[in-house]
């Protein structure tokens, strides 16, 4: 196996060859456009996932060594277009065996028999592999998007020293998206009817600066300057990008220049990163100006990730830049964001570090020190005011000043650590270097960036949707390995981020985020197709179970949030079961003014749920609740049990919960004697009081219409 060093100057030579740059733009169409008809389907994409694509950062090596010398524009006819297609696939291919052999080689024992090493500390060479080839992990409009938010408190430096604004940079790189659209279409069009030899789709990948005038309200003086600022120049000729994590200009400069002086964009993703990314470089530039850059730059981290999660929850929960107090006075820490929904915290950190070239190139030391102070130093600092906030009287103050009462004492604490860019493999990092500290009432920490944030409290925009996915990935993140956040969310989305003891490790692949990707797309840029993934966002709509769920978090109490997420967890069967007896009750007590009810035992968890429908008053509908829930969970022998009580018309009235160990108690024996035989049964089977039996014809009690036999018998 040819090594990294040996490939690299074939990959060079090649991408200066005769008229290369027509098989970059047949490469760059092939491996970065969807197609699709009407609307857009999962199917569409499947290709975007395909082991032959080439990812962004190859097309981006490719893009950086074709402007290492001139470039040749000249037709080489497209025989030759295909053969430096196929050579350029075999050599990436190579390149990516070279550097994933590295890897690997350090995860197994050496000798004859190699064993998988149970934890491999991998060296920074190994580590390369991950970082370059590791999932995109925000979607081109967040890029887009959120530059103007992270540039605004510049304008001032931008204006004064590029001649745009921020906003302005946004409108121009959204057009030049919208004109190279219209273009490659008209490329592709002009195929049909030009001879073979002469098929090329770079004309698609060319604008002018006129182009977009004709598109969007910004002066052709303004649009000139935006684009210049993103262009490649020439003279530069990329010549520090010498090995694949080597600078490489393609990066912040990805406009190119064609014969005639118009521009090139061969990969829009690029122009897309470099707006959000080259400003704080140039800003940086500016010695008297970068500390106050780096301080706004903090500023948009806190304030995208508050924004976000009120969004959620709402702006009585949210808080920003809260200190923890010890009782004397002294400060203990700060957290970034805190949200409080009930006896749940949520405590973010935020960073704006990032992983530096120096790291990139697999230096081991810069790896790790990036890593400590983009992460670990993040996930310390929750930790301590974790700690702080379940020990006794904390005391927390606002960004004001004011105090933060604690209504109630902090049950679980999720820490989510937040870094405000792009880095490579954090997922894969996280889960090799972030050193977490057990501590009480302090969930496994969620590690991610702003782009993964956005994704998650787009989609999970309710307090117990969002609390339940950071329960669930704190529960079996451990188990679950994937390259980034957003194939876990999609996964979540689609099937619940449930695992049970069966499975000691799951990988993910990526195209299971292609639901998730639509969904972004369609919410985000309008394209047709599905807004919400087939899965726990649809399934229990407008459904008894759903209709609880939402009025639980419409007015979080500590006796049923529990029971919130509980539902959550459960099964489309047990989910199913629940719905089908909440319409029996509800229907039997409006029927006779009666209280009816149903009890489901979850028998894995070592809990249950008892549902009144109780048309009496609040105090007698209170007493009887009790009671039978204490019976209940006695008789089950279980260590938790929750209880709901509904009005007939199917609202939520009032809950409760009994949560300690269960042990032998001589009074509830005797009382259990006299209690009515109940026919509950574990996971999903609904019991009721009544110790009649029930014949096998006889409808079944569930209210599902079919008989006895046919229904519930069977379980």
């Amino acid at each position: 196996m040819r090594s990294e060093d040996e490939i690299f100057p074939d990959l060079l030579g090649l991408c200066g060859s005769q008229g290369y740059v027509h098989a970059l733009a047949m490469l760059c169409f092939r491996d970065n456009f969807i197609r699709y008809r009407r609307e857009l389907k999962a199917e569409d994409m499947d290709h975007l996932f395909s082991r032959s694509r080439l990812i962004r950062t190859e097309i981006t090596t490719l893009i950086g060594l074709l402007i290492r010398t001139p470039i040749d524009f000249s037709h080489p006819g497209f025989d030759v277009i295909q053969g430096y297609v196929d050579r350029t696939e075999a050599l990436l291919r190579e390149l990516h065996e070279s550097m994933g052999a590295v890897m690997f080689s350090s995860m197994f024992s050496s000798g004859a028999n190699p064993e998988p090493r149970a934890c491999p500390d991998l060296s920074g060479a190994a580590l390369r592999e991950p970082i370059f080839y590791g999932g995109e992990s925000a979607y081109g409009f967040q890029y887009r998007d959120f530059a103007e938010k992270k540039y605004c408190a510049d304008d001032p430096w931008l204006l004064g020293h590029m001649g745009f604004s921020i906003s302005d940079a946004r409108r121009v790189v959204a057009t030049v998206a919208d004109v190279l659209d219209r273009k490659i279409r008209a490329a592709q069009q002009a195929l049909r009817s030009s001879p073979r030899d002469s098929w090329t789709l770079l004309p698609g990948f060319v604008f002018t600066a006129a182009d977009v005038a004709e598109r969007v309200g910004v002066p052709i003086d303004t649009i000139e300057r935006v684009l210049e600022a993103f262009a490649f120049r020439s003279d530069d000729a990329n010549a520090g990008f010498t090995s694949l994590h080597a600078y490489n200009a393609a990066s912040g400069t990805p406009l190119l220049r064609s014969e005639a002086g118009d521009y090139i964009l061969l990969q829009q993703y690029n122009l897309f990163e470099a707006l959000y990314e080259s400003p704080f470089f140039w800003l940086n530039a500016d010695k008297e100006y970068a500390p106050t850059a780096l301080a706004s730059r903090g500023r948009f981290t806190e304030t995208f990730a508050l924004e976000r999660l009120v969004k959620v929850f709402g702006m009585g929960h949210g808080y920003a830049n809260v200190d923890v107090w010890k009782a004397k006075g002294e400060k203990l820490g700060e957290i970034d964001v805190l949200v409080l929904f009930g006896d749940r915290a949520v405590a973010l950190q935020a960073k704006s570090k990032r992983l530096t070239l120096e790291a990139r190139k697999g230096n081991d030391l810069q790896i790790r020190d990036d890593f400590k102070k983009a992460i670990q130093e993040s996930y310390d600092q929750a930790h301590l005011c974790a700690v702080a906030l379940v020990g006794s009287a904390p005391k927390l103050t606002d960004a004001t000043g004011r105090p933060i009462v604690l209504r109630e004492p902090i049950k679980v604490i999720y820490p989510v650590c937040i870094v405000a860019d792009h880095y490579p493999a954090l997922s894969f990092q996280a889960r090799q270097f972030l050193k977490t500290q057990p501590a009480d009432r302090l969930a496994a920490p969620l590690v991610a960036d702003v782009f993964a944030l956005d994704a998650i409290t787009e989609m999970l925009e309710s307090p117990l949707r969002f609390l339940s996915y950071l329960e669930l990935r704190a529960r079996f993140g451990d188990k679950l390995i994937t390259t980034h956040e957003l194939t876990l969310l999609s996964f979540h989305l689609k099937r619940n981020l449930w695992l049970n003891d069966d499975y000691d490790m799951v990988m993910l692949e990526d195209d299971i985020a292609a639901d998730l990707d639509i969904a972004m797309l369609a919410r985000r840029e309008g394209l047709p197709g599905a807004r919400t993934p087939d899965g726990i966002l649809t399934r229990i709509t407008n459904t008894p179970v759903g209709r609880i769920i939402a009025e639980i978090e419409a007015l979080p109490d500590v006796s049923t949030i529990d029971l919130g997420l509980l539902l959550l967890e459960l099964g489309e069967e047990t989910t199913d079961a629940i719905n089908k007896g909440i319409r029996q009750i509800t229907a039997d007590a409006k029927r006779d003014g009666k209280n009816h009810d149903i009890t489901i035992g979850l028998g894995e968890s070592s809990a249950g749920l008892t549902i009144h429908c109780n048309p009496g008053d609040l105090a007698s509908a209170q007493a009887v609740l009790k009671r039978h829930c204490e019976g209940r969970k006695y008789s089950q022998k279980a260590n938790k049990w929750f209880g709901l009580v509904l009005r007939p018309d199917g609202r939520l009235w009032f809950g409760l919960k009994l949560e300690f160990p269960w042990t032998q108690d001589a009074r509830m024996d005797a009382l259990m004697r006299r209690w009515p035989t109940a026919t509950a049964r574990p996971v999903g089977a609904i019991g009721t009081r009544s110790a009649r039996k029930i014949g096998r014809n006889a409808p079944c009690p569930c209210g599902s219409g079919k008989k006895y036999k046919k229904c519930c018998m069977k379980r």
